[in-house]
């Protein structure tokens, strides 16, 4: 699944754009709304607004700084809407008066850097990547490990956990995979935005920081979004899903996982963890976005709900360049007459 060197390279440079989000390079002009959140959208929002601003002229800004920060954001309403991988249950939208859809599939990916071994090589169930978070497993040749990959040369290495440092939706929806899998992975690291990771885990800001640990430590494994494995080359490993069968992360993959899902509920957030289609990715996932039901700025609420619109029917084949799923066209529906309660 690796993309070519200048696939890569223009990911890089979108995510390089990070720290000032679109718009920066015109500081005269500012956004006509902003937006703050989850870093795995941060790829195809980024895009989005380009081709919108393009299209119509106004702007948006987005800046990618972890799911809990989006929430955080949006509830001090000091953004126009916020993003999160980690949706809000329902009893938290009424509370707060917010409005949440989805707008993009993803998948979360395990990633590793051992030397000799290719990207779809490892093979991983559920329980032992639960073993291996938790720090249970600390060797590469661990007998558990060895026994679902025989011939492969596993190094006599220790294991460095990568983790996301900040309040994130990657590892809100990476935990409660491997909580599912494992009693000892909940009760011992748990499962949320925060969890308390081993003794031999690093953290790294946003995404890109733990991409950056994994391309670094040799030995390490840790766990992004497909759009910034994808982004830096990276390695990952086939995962066995429900139905037994070892699975590569992929477009195809994660759209089968969400064919069956319900998204007729409130927040539109149905579980797309371990789904049982014969190709469905394990650890398939959507991100949100949330903005009030009613706004101080009627303006700025019409202008969220312009420009998520206008990107969900102009913006599918951007979000398949960039590794993410669009969602089904029933969906996209769905989506537009739940955004009628932006007001």
């Amino acid at each position: 699944m690796h993309k070519s060197k200048s696939f890569a390279c223009r990911l890089a440079g979108m995510a390089a754009a990070m720290a000032i989000g679109i718009g920066a390079s015109a500081p005269a002009l500012a956004a006509d709304i902003t937006g703050a959140g989850a870093t795995f959208p941060y790829a195809i929002y980024t895009k989005w607004a380009e081709a919108y601003s393009a299209a119509t002229g106004k702007r948006v800004n987005y800046q990618g700084i972890g799911s809990s920060g989006g929430v955080k954001q949006i509830r001090a309403k000091t953004v126009d809407f916020g993003g999160t991988d980690a949706p809000l249950k329902e009893e938290e939208l009424d509370a707060a008066g917010l409005v949440q859809v989805p707008t993009v599939m993803g998948a979360v990916t395990i990633v590793v850097n051992l030397p000799g071994i290719a990207s779809g090589q490892l093979k991983l169930d559920g329980p032992t990547a639960a073993e291996i978070f938790r720090g249970a497993i600390r060797k590469w040749n661990d007998p558990a490990i060895a026994k679902l990959n025989p011939g492969l040369g596993l190094p006599d290495m220790a294991i460095t956990v990568a983790h996301r440092s900040d309040g994130s939706g990657t590892t809100y929806v990476f935990t409660h995979y491997l909580a599912k899998q494992s009693a000892a992975f909940m009760r011992e690291v748990g499962a949320g935005n925060t969890v308390n990771w081993p003794a031999n885990a690093v953290g790294g800001k946003g995404n890109p920081g733990v991409a950056a640990t994994v391309t670094k430590v040799r030995g390490a494994i840790g766990y992004v979004d497909i759009a910034d494995a994808m982004k830096s080359d990276m390695v990952y490993a086939a995962l066995k899903n429900k139905a037994g069968n070892y699975i590569v992360p992929n477009q195809a993959a994660v759209a089968d996982a969400a064919s069956g899902a319900n998204f007729k509920v409130k927040g539109m957030a149905p579980d797309l963890l371990d789904q049982a289609h014969r190709n469905a990715w394990p650890i398939t996932s959507a991100t949100y976005i949330l903005a009030y039901e009613k706004g101080a700025d009627p303006a700025k609420q019409k202008a969220v709900v312009d420009f998520f619109t206008w990107s969900l029917n102009n913006g599918q084949k951007m979000a398949e360049e960039l590794g993410f799923v669009p969602l089904p066209a029933g969906v996209v529906k769905m989506v537009e007459a739940e955004m009628k309660n932006i007001k």
